[in-house]
């Protein structure tokens, strides 16, 4: 799926599911170890941008979940913040939208 058109915002019925279904919490040093192994080289501009998002919140506990169509989803409940990424291709934040989802996708586990 081309970056440009990737949208978590419209998180389908499918995608729901298959986050819910994939959904594991995850501790900040598994979040750590997650990224070395998606982000492998130092200088790809997501390595940082993951590894910032982690260092940001450096006492949360993560969700971790992949959508049907293999987008990885990380978000952390106590901060109401989040990322998707799709390995090799893009990532963002979570705006509004995707975050509810998460929330009501956790509170419903």
């Amino acid at each position: 799926m081309p970056f440009e058109k990737f949208d978590f915002e419209t998180l389908s019925e499918e995608r729901r599911k298959s986050v819910a279904q994939s959904l594991r919490v995850i501790s900040v040093e598994e979040a750590k170890k997650m990224g070395e192994q998606l982000f492998k080289f130092a200088d790809d501009p997501w390595r940082a941008a993951y590894f910032n998002f982690i260092a940001e919140h450096p006492g949360a506990t993560f969700h971790h979940g992949v959508t049907s169509d293999g987008v990885n989803v990380i978000y952390s409940y106590d901060n109401d913040k989040g990322m998707w990424f799709i390995p090799g291709s893009g990532m963002g934040p979570l705006q509004e939208k995707g975050r509810k989802a998460m929330k009501q996708i956790i509170e419903k586990a």
